[in-house]
């Protein structure tokens, strides 16, 4: 039996010798994470920067573009050292550290997306009610929330990870993953499943059953109201659920791929699919809003054509 304090290292057996293909995935990896970053820190500059866009549901958005940069550059600089290296071994505290950003990274987007949706429920709902309810330090402590429950929930599950008895050190993924290391493990990992039951219906299920709620009070206000009433819904509704579905397929094919064996499944696709929800989303997110929110494009437009 190997105890987790032998434990110093993981290795990454998803990892394949592609041998002159590894530059090519390096560069399409490191494309990726630069436009992260630049469509990333273009909308967060925006929307500090500019007076008009200081209202709450901009202001849910530039935590949600802070999150991707936070979650993509827990990954993306790990993949692409390990994209050219020959050996692929993580040590165990830089493997649980990545654990911590990537799973964080998660509960933030879910519990961001949550805070959303309540700011769209009160704007189109109760548009009365919206300045006395979302007022400035309501949206101080719901951005805060979003960020401080995540860490603290996190911080449990490592430290459960953390002091299991474990009898390997083989990872078949290309990221360090929780459950991976919890099936290494040779002690009771009965508290350790408790927990992560009970995180994931907090994390995942209930905060969709909150937002899938107030889309269907949204949609009965849509349905008796007027049609300025519809084509605001629409315009500011329509990305965020879209982010919400993107994200949720993807969280959905990572969590079957844990919990059932996948080995009939091609290696490459299922690679892809263990990627997509951490390398597609924080790209996602910044073009759909950029796109689709009047305000954001156009202070974008100006920026990037040097009208202002």
């Amino acid at each position: 039996m190997i105890n987790s304090t032998q434990v110093s290292y993981f290795t990454l057996s998803a990892y394949t010798d592609t041998r002159l293909l590894r530059y090519l995935y390096f560069i399409i990896i490191m494309s990726i994470y630069c436009s992260i970053i630049c469509c990333n820190m273009l909308l967060i500059v925006v929307i500090c920067m500019n007076r008009s866009l200081h209202e709450p549901m901009y202001m849910f958005l530039c935590s949600l573009f802070v999150n991707e940069l936070y979650g993509s550059s827990g990954l993306f600089p790990f993949l692409l050292t390990q994209i050219l290296s020959d050996i692929h071994t993580v040590s165990a505290s830089l493997c649980f550290l990545q654990i911590f950003c990537v799973y964080t990274y998660v509960n933030v987007q879910f519990c961001t997306l949550v805070v959303m949706s309540y700011d769209r429920y009160l704007a189109i709902c109760c548009p009365l009610q919206y300045n006395t309810r979302m007022t400035s330090n309501r949206i101080v402590i719901l951005i805060a929330l979003t960020w401080l429950y995540p860490f603290l929930a996190i911080s449990i599950l490592i430290s459960l990870s953390a002091s299991l008895q474990l009898c390997g050190n083989t990872i078949n993924k290309v990221y360090c993953d929780n459950y991976s290391i919890v099936k290494l493990a040779c002690s009771n990992t009965t508290v350790n499943n408790i927990y992560g039951i009970i995180a994931t219906t907090l994390t995942i299920i209930c905060p969709i059953t909150l937002i899938f709620y107030t889309y269907i009070k949204i949609l009965i206000v849509c349905f008796f109201g007027s049609k300025q009433t519809r084509q605001k819904a629409l315009s500011t509704c329509t990305p965020h659920l879209a982010s919400l579905i993107n994200f949720s397929c993807g969280c959905f094919f990572e969590i079957v791929q844990n919990r059932f064996n996948m080995k009939h499944v091609p290696h490459m696709l299922r690679i892809f699919l263990s990627l997509y929800w951490l390398t597609c989303q924080p790209l996602f997110n910044p073009v759909l809003y950029g796109l689709n929110i009047t305000k954001i494009r156009i202070t974008c437009k100006n920026i990037v054509f040097g009208k202002m």
